[in-house]
């Protein structure tokens, strides 16, 4: 009996699953991220404390999408939970009166004949008469039996239809609330964050899966033992059931206290973590821009700060579990000293009412169903979890939809002419009522003709095309379309009227063909080609491996900005829209490919009413009409000669154009032969750091455990999941470099633990004594129910009294080891943890950036491995929900509807195949003991019968065996654990033991007093670590004396970027050398040669901290000033605009700068680059993201600040590189020419058909 309860103060009632993970299929239970749930915790809290009753919704709410088929279920596990309930209550009756039987025996034993006598004797063991003590356990047996097999068969039903009933209706929620989503107007996605909307598709509905599945029949049950237990107490004894019940409160209130503040800490614990976490991730996808500003260490320093308090609070969570636990067994054996002690008086003073039978029934009914309410509440917190989760998730089920796509509403004209026109519109985004964008807007676009719209970033160009495809409705005026009100047309119909091309295309995590498809439902394959041969696409896509099935990676990641715009434009082209809205259509191409495609898009635009967004005036001469936009008005409009001649907006754009060179929004440079000549991180909003709570699982080649996952490991990714046989090849590879992990002593391990030996030290002594307390009990516990044969009652009460006072010792000696536990192993532990983690995180930002391009290596999963439907599923949302504007364009949202419920079908039909199953686990947990004790007392019994023992040994060995086989029970949970820990432990040790091919840390090298700045590119011969088959670099020869401009030049893939990454050292050449001042860079302090460097890059990286903390990261070797900050601010044309921020310089920047525009993000890190004074400046596209207004200001100021540097420049645009010393044509990978501008026009060579291509545009 009490076997079973003690040990309920060191686990939870049995259970086949993690109490964490709940019982459904991975997919439902995937992906917990720490800071999402404690955003959910805070959350939630928060909403407690304030006592908004609105903010749950009621219990019978929880289950509103329950169908009758799931009531009915529902009900059925409610009535298998109560009846299981009265099942340990029953098993308390049984082995009560079973006591007192072996009692009864005992005391015809001492009456009949000397035992001992009898045995040393070697006589024949003599029968008592009329006691049959093998046949009257035989009876109890079955009892047990009994009660075990329906509490089998209860189980089953209970958690199996709880189950069942759970996963149909998280399905029918996830379906419902997807689609809710994937209908809801833009305006709502303004105020909602993609993380959050995610978070509630996975984590809140998953919550409320935990809330109406098993947790809620399995609080049911522990109520119904409670309420069982409690009525048995007063049926067997009311007097001793009310002493006991004054102790109950207090044994029930240090289970619900511990687990109230075990919640706390663990919150507090996993914010830490998160925070950990999410420094982690924005350093490491970041990791290109770390070790170019030299910023590990203050990226350690950073990371560390949040380790330690996460440290701090683990202690004070570890203490908190040790202590509350021991305050437990503290009350729990006072209880025993109390119950023991007062029975026994009863036994003598009411021999009629109270026999030893009755005082342990009353005792283990009251203090193991009292101790099972206290346990319940944990469950209760799911329920409770569950209806404040559905309260967020039915909201946005119910929310009326102010432009719903799915609606059926609306007139659908048979014929459209294609004529647009705005009239008055004034419009302010619903999440800046405050910033009125449209002030009067009034337009016409005739049927047929083009139409361009240009003017400064932020004039109102891109809202107009959104308000015609109905994404936002003007807050006055209309749009008319062949003269009727949009609004008054049916959504989806319009949408599908509309082809969209825009500046930064979203492409879906599928094959190229797939991509193109969602132009149009039923479109055929050749219609495909043809789409894709008119956006000059075909010829890239037919030299992939896979062709037309090649799968694009997420956001199109495995695939450079100008092969995504062409499948954008294709996918555009082949819906054959009637309107064709082109906002910075060829911005991502090379002039080559722009040129092509630019034809390619004017001759489909013969017939379409297009409108065109364009910051590169050359590319609309050709438009019908050129609106001049300014502050939300059209200011004119005419055609190009005829706005030449009024000299105003147009003509002001055009001539900054003419003087100021590259006018082109592009994100050129990406490499279309080999994707890992892109230099910038991908943007990875979509993926975040989860539970960072190990840095295991690094493996030599490659690491698949921290941060988020950079731009080639996705595409590694994509590739893994568009084939089953490529899944499990992998997985074999991965398994077999498992194998190869480098054994570790456990000797190393206990060595990291070496400075915290005294505490470990006492920490052991302390749990060796908290290890024999129990089955000190055991002893205990068999001689107070011997006592019991003792027949003279004095006696009898004087053993009791001092049994009942040894239990007090045991009480007192339990709270002060688990105490001592608390402080020792909180110290030793959670220094351990934090140490392992920072020494891991300093060996990742160790290692060469060629370590990070292999896909082994990925950043972007913690710990787990994504392989299952789970990440698929989530994938599918995750893609849906920050596309949405692309999805909706597409009237796609039907088909990522059913794409959504197809990837459930799998995990959903598991889940009710598993549902029976976990049931019957569950219920064999149950009552395992139940079995056990039968056969152990039959046994017993038979040991008895036979003279070999008695029952109070029976008892002792019984509790002390049962004791040892649960130690054992929980110590064997504990191995894969172990064995995780010890896998771990082999990674963690590997990532530590390797030596970087290029070591961040080094202080090896040259530190040279002077820096000229003059580079050698000489001979270079490159192909990166990954893609060993394509050579990149063949032969690069290039010289830059001191103080001059190198401009490099070429097609995309050509080599450009990658020559800047050789100078960083990000690589190292294959063959050849690059020099600096004469050295070669690999004699040079790495870190030195760094600091003389500045960069400012197409597509930079801010990290999440005030503006002026993103400047100052220019130069980590030293405290930058304010005055240096604004000084180099105001050089990149960016100090004004912060100035006008409510908080200035102390304005945060958001997540990788989200809460700036690209012209904004660009300048800062223009600003960054300058406030280093670097000796040698690398502008790689530095003013590709400006409007043409500013984009004159910062190349001045990039002008001043070359003076007296030397410069390398690579561009697209050749306008911004005329007046460079020397320009150098990269093709295939080597210098086919370089001279002057004028010089190499006179060759009329590569330069020269460059040139010739651009100024043709």
């Amino acid at each position: 009996m009490k076997d079973d309860f003690i040990n309920y103060t060191e686990k939870e009632p049995l259970d086949p699953r993690s109490a964490r993970n709940g019982y459904g299929n991975p997919t439902f239970q995937h992906d917990e991220k720490p800071e999402q749930n404690d955003e959910l915790k805070k959350n939630k809290k928060k909403k407690k404390n304030e006592k908004s009753k609105e903010k749950m919704v009621g219990i019978l709410k929880l289950f509103g999408y329950a169908d009758w088929l799931d009531i009915i279920l529902m009900i059925i596990g409610l009535i298998a939970a109560v009846a299981n309930g009265t099942g340990l209550p029953l098993i308390i009756v049984v082995t009560g009166e079973m006591t007192n039987r072996f009692v009864m025996i005992g005391q015809a034993v001492n009456m009949s004949v000397n035992l001992s006598a009898v045995m040393n004797s070697n006589s024949t063991c003599p029968a008592i008469p009329g006691l049959d003590i093998e046949a009257e356990m035989s009876r109890f047996a079955y009892y047990y039996a009994g009660i075990g097999f329906a509490v089998v068969i209860l189980s089953t039903i209970q958690v199996g239809t709880f189950l069942t009933s759970a996963a149909r209706q998280t399905a029918r929620i996830r379906q419902k609330f997807f689609f809710a989503i994937l209908h809801q107007e833009m305006a709502w996605f303004d105020t909602s964050q993609n993380g959050t909307l995610n978070t509630r598709l996975t984590e809140d509905i998953n919550t409320i899966q935990e809330g109406i599945g098993d947790k809620f029949c399995i609080f049911v049950q522990l109520f119904a033992t409670f309420l069982t237990g409690i009525v048995i107490g007063f049926v067997y004894g009311w007097k001793l059931t009310l002493v006991i019940l004054s102790v109950s409160p207090l044994l029930a209130a240090a289970a619900t206290v511990g687990s109230i503040f075990l919640a706390s800490f663990t919150t507090k614990e996993l914010t830490a973590y998160a925070r950990a976490g999410a420094v982690a991730e924005e350093i490491l996808t970041a990791v290109r821009t770390v070790v170019t500003f030299n910023g590990q260490m203050k990226a350690l320093a950073k990371y560390d700060v949040n380790l330690e308090n996460a440290r701090k609070v683990g202690v004070k969570k570890s203490i908190t579990t040790y202590t509350s636990l021991g305050f437990a067994e503290f009350m729990l054996f006072g209880a025993f000293a109390l119950a023991f002690w007062y029975g026994t008086k009863l036994t003598v003073e009411e021999k009629e009412n109270y026999d030893i039978g009755r005082v342990l029934i009353v005792l283990f009914s009251l203090l193991r169903c009292t101790f099972y309410l206290g346990q319940g509440s944990p469950y209760l917190e799911n329920v409770a979890n569950a209806r404040g989760a559905a309260y967020e998730v039915y909201k946005v089920i119910n929310k009326h939809r102010l432009l719903d796509s799915s609606a059926k509403e609306g007139y659908r004209p048979d014929k459209l002419k294609g004529e647009i026109e705005f009239k008055n519109i004034h419009f302010s985004y619903p999440s800046r009522p405050d910033v009125k964008i449209l002030k009067g807007l009034n337009l016409k676009v005739q049927s047929g003709k083009t139409i361009a719209l240009v003017g400064s970033s932020g004039c109102g160009k891109s809202t107009a095309i959104q308000l015609l495809q109905r994404f936002y409705d003007p807050v006055q005026g209309e749009v008319t379309l062949d003269g009727r009100d949009i609004r008054t047309l049916n959504i989806k119909w319009l949408r599908e009227r509309i082809g969209l091309v825009s500046q930064e295309p979203s492409l879906f995590a599928t094959t190229i063909a797939e991509n193109i498809r969602c132009g149009r439902e039923g479109i055929t394959d050749s219609e495909i080609e043809k789409a894709a041969k008119k956006a000059n696409a075909f010829d890239f896509i037919s030299r992939l491996p896979d062709k037309f099935n090649t799968m694009v990676g997420e956001r199109g990641a495995q695939l450079s900005g100008g092969q995504k715009q062409r499948i954008a434009i294709a996918r555009a082209l082949a819906r054959n829209p009637r309107i064709l809205l082109l906002d910075e259509a060829t911005s991502a191409l090379d002039t080559q490919s722009e040129s092509i495609v630019q034809a390619a898009l004017d001759k489909v635009r013969a017939g379409c009413t297009t409108i065109v967004i364009a910051h590169r005036l050359s590319t609309i001469r050709t438009a019908d009409i050129i609106a001049g936009f300014h502050n939300g008005v059209v200011v004119e409009q005419g055609t190009h000669n005829e706005l030449m001649t009024q000299k105003g907006v147009y003509y002001s754009l055009v001539m900054q154009q003419g003087h100021g060179g590259n006018t082109q929004n592009e994100m050129s440079e990406s490499d279309e032969e080999t994707e890992d000549e892109d230099y910038e991180e991908e943007d990875l909003d979509d993926l975040r750091m989860e539970n960072l709570t190990d840095l295991g699982g690094f493996e030599e080649p490659g690491i698949i455990e921290m941060g988020s996952i950079p731009k080639r490991s996705r595409r590694h990714k994509s590739r893994k999941t568009s084939s089953k046989k490529k899944s499990s090849e992998k997985k074999k590879t991965k398994e077999k470099e498992e194998e190869n992990l480098p054994a570790v002593p456990y000797s190393r391990i206990l060595a990291l633990n070496k400075p915290e030996w005294l505490h470990i030290f006492f920490g052991v002594i302390a749990a060796a004594f908290s290890g024999g307390i129990h089955p000190a009990f055991s002893v205990i516990y068999g001689k107070i129910i011997g006592a019991f044969q003792e027949t003279d009652a004095e006696k009898r009460s004087k053993n009791t009294t001092l049994i009942s006072f040894m239990c007090l010792v045991l009480a007192v000696i339990s709270l002060v080891t688990h105490i001592i536990q608390g402080f020792m192993f909180a110290k030793s532990g959670e220094v351990l943890t934090k140490r392992l983690r920072s020494l891991s995180f300093k060996a990742l930002l160790q290692q060469e950036i060629g370590w990070y391009d292999d896909p082994k290596n990925a950043i972007g999963v913690l710990l787990t491995r994504l392989a299952t439907d789970a990440s698929q599923v989530k994938g599918i949302s995750t893609e849906a929900v920050e596309n949405i504007r692309t999805v909706a364009s597409l009237t796609s949202e039907d088909a990522f509807y059913e794409r959504y419920n197809a990837s459930l079908n799998g995990p959903y039909r598991d889940s009710l195949t598993k549902a029976p199953l976990y049931g019957l686990i569950y219920g064999i947990a149950q009552c395992a003991n139940y079995f056990l004790n039968a056969a152990i007392f039959r046994f017993g019994a038979w040991l008895i019968a036979n003279c070999y023992t008695n029952f109070e040994n029976v008892f002792i060995a019984f509790s002390s065996v049962l004791y040892g086989v649960i130690s054992v029970g929980q110590s064997t949970s504990l191995a894969p654990d172990f064995g995780q820990a010890k896998v771990s432990s082999q990674r963690i040790f590997q990532l530590l033991d390797r030596k970087p091919l290029i070591d961040s840390y080094s202080e090896e090298g040259t530190k040279l007093s002077q820096f000229d700045g003059n580079i050698e590119f000489r001979d270079i011969h490159f192909v990166y670590p990954t893609r060993p088959e394509a050579q990149v670099l063949q032969g690069l020869s290039v010289k830059i004396n001191k103080g001059q401009t190198l401009a490099l030049v070429g097609s995309s893939g050509c080599g450009k970027s990658t020559s800047i990454q050789l100078l960083e050292r990000f690589y190292d050449p294959i063959v050849g050398q690059v020099f600096a001042d004469g050295f070669d860079t690999k004699s040079l302090h790495l870190q030195w040669l760094r600091s003389k460097l500045g960069i400012v890059s197409q597509e930079p990286i801010l990290f999440d901290c005030s503006i002026a903390e993103n400047i100052q990261y220019g130069d980590n070797s030293r405290v930058v000033s304010q005055e240096e900050v604004e000084e180099a601010a105001k050089a990149a044309n960016i100090h004004t605009f912060i100035e006008n921020l409510p908080e200035k310089y102390n304005t945060r920047v958001g997540d990788k700068g989200a809460q700036l525009s690209g012209g904004q993000k660009q300048r800062i890190a223009i600003a960054r680059a300058l406030v280093r004074k670097p000796a040698v400046l690398l502008l790689d596209e530095a003013t590709s993201a400006l409007d043409t207004e500013s984009e004159k200001i910062v190349q001045k100021a990039l002008d001043d600040a070359r003076k007296g540097r030397t410069c390398i420049i690579i561009a697209h645009r050749l306008t911004t590189v005329q007046n460079a010393d020397v320009i150098a044509v990269i093709h295939n990978g080597k210098v086919v020419e370089q001279g002057t501008h004028s010089q190499l026009l006179a060759k009329e060579g590569h330069y020269y058909a460059l040139v010739n291509a651009q100024v043709s545009h």
